[in-house]
């Protein structure tokens, strides 16, 4: 019985297992459909991730489509796009959560998974977009940065809101990234 316990044991601390969390996705955050807490590496780590913080009254928040139909054409090859809801700038995402997650689904039928409001900006930033600045070398300026990060939990580069994420580089990064995915 013993023997059988420890080969147990040895199993499941076989790094073929296990999988090292990412210092960068280590944190728990707050769902915004059911406000249950998720730790991202534990959901996420293993998908090629990009991260958005988003606002409902910006001139980018058109972006809501294209980062839908990016998430749909690429979440069966391992992508995922995280959206991350800030009133940072410009006061321009002020409604409650419900009221956000409402608007997300009625206007722009988002389906990738969205958290609850982040601060993002550099002076009060939560956690999370503390790591994201440290490992990027830049907090978000404006609504809808995106950051991209490996399946391994790494930051692989960042792009500024102005740059769509159906843009060219950002589609060509991303389905190079998936190719390293391993399942």
């Amino acid at each position: 019985m013993k023997t059988i316990l420890f080969t147990i044991t040895l199993l499941l601390s076989s790094p073929l297992l296990a999988k090292d969390c990412s210092e960068l996705l280590d944190f728990n955050v707050k769902t915004l459909s059911k406000g249950q807490l998720v730790n991202l590496c534990e959901e996420y780590q293993g998908n090629v991730i990009l991260v958005v913080n988003t606002a409902s009254k910006c001139a980018y928040t058109d972006q809501y489509d294209s980062l839908e139909k990016l998430y749909t054409e690429y979440k069966d090859s391992g992508l995922v796009v995280l959206g991350f809801p800030s009133n940072d700038f410009g006061n321009q995402e002020p409604g409650t959560e419900k009221e956000i997650k409402s608007f997300c689904r009625t206007t722009y039928g988002v389906e990738f998974p969205m958290f609850g409001k982040t601060r993002v900006a550099y002076r009060n930033a939560d956690p999370f977009y503390r790591k994201l600045a440290e490992v990027s070398g830049t907090f978000p300026q404006w609504n809808f940065h995106k950051y991209l990060i490996d399946s391994e939990g790494e930051f692989v580069t960042s792009y500024k809101s102005s740059i769509d994420p159906l843009d060219s580089q950002v589609i060509n990064r991303i389905q190079t990234e998936l190719k390293r995915v391993k399942f």
